[in-house]
């Protein structure tokens, strides 16, 4: 009898201690969207008047994680270091108004979404009305920045300008072609219409763009799984208008509508 007991009592603490096992696991994590961008890139990414992180690209991840069911965070990053963040694991994309052209090969990328020109802006006044006339001049640019590589690809026009300032953002460039210390900013096309809207003073956009490209969700080269699974609910957006209405939250921060190529 004690025999049967014993064993009954082993079964018992058996069973316990596989009870215990099952409720201790581990429940599965949840996913999270790690964005990088540089927080004095509007309308794409900048800092509220609040303090808080805003821009159409934000407001798009938002909102993709919450269809998703993900969690999000947002991670203000410098520019030039955002390969060593998207490597280190520190963030797990950049959505910035990020350029996919001439880039294919470096990230692993959506679907292009938005079409971009890079333009240089002048001060009304300032005699300059063509690429031309910027002619031993100089022109400010953000540093690591599409506008860099565009200069520097147009070979022709790069040489024939006095030098290419590089800045660390483009409020700092603006303040620099306000008080005269450079003759054009070369920027984004969102992003001049946004400074020119935001900054007091008369400044226009010369009709001739330095180059077109396209933006893009960049994730760490051979990340296909994350990039899958965003690209599907990005194209969905686009498609069932919530990339529409987002965008027309930020038309009075230079959003160009016109340029949303995914949206039919």
């Amino acid at each position: 009898m004690k025999k049967i007991l014993c064993m009954l009592l082993a079964l018992l603490m058996l069973f316990a201690l596989c009870a215990c096992g099952q409720s201790a696991a581990p429940a599965a994590e949840k996913q999270k969207l790690i964005v990088g961008f540089d927080a004095e890139f509007p309308p794409f990414g900048y800092i509220a008047e609040d303090g808080s992180y805003d821009g159409f690209d934000l407001a798009m991840a938002a909102a993709l994680c919450e269809r998703l069911g993900w969690d999000f965070e947002a991670v203000a990053i410098d520019w030039n270091a955002k390969d060593a963040e998207l490597s280190s694991g520190n963030i797990n994309c950049i959505w910035n108004g990020f350029t996919y052209t001439g880039r294919e090969e470096d990230y692993t990328w959506s679907d292009p979404y938005v079409d971009n020109s890079i333009v240089l802006v002048v001060k009304a006044d300032s005699g300059i009305s063509s690429l031309e006339d910027l002619a031993g001049r100089s022109v400010m640019a953000q540093a690591a920045s599409s506008a860099v590589d565009a200069i520097a690809s147009n070979e022709a026009f790069a040489a024939s300008l006095g030098e290419v300032v590089e800045l660390a953002d483009y409020n700092t460039g603006f303040m620099e072609l306000k008080q005269g210390t450079v003759d054009a900013v070369a920027a984004d096309l969102g992003v001049a219409s946004y400074q020119i809207a935001n900054n007091a003073g008369d400044y226009v956009i010369l009709g001739e763009p330095i180059s077109t490209e396209q933006y893009a969700v960049g994730f760490l080269k051979g990340n296909t799984a994350l990039r899958d699974a965003v690209n599907a609910e990005l194209l969905k957006m686009a498609e069932d208008g919530t990339m529409l209405k987002i965008a027309q939250d930020y038309v009075d921060e230079g959003l160009v509508l016109e340029s949303l190529c995914l949206v039919k």
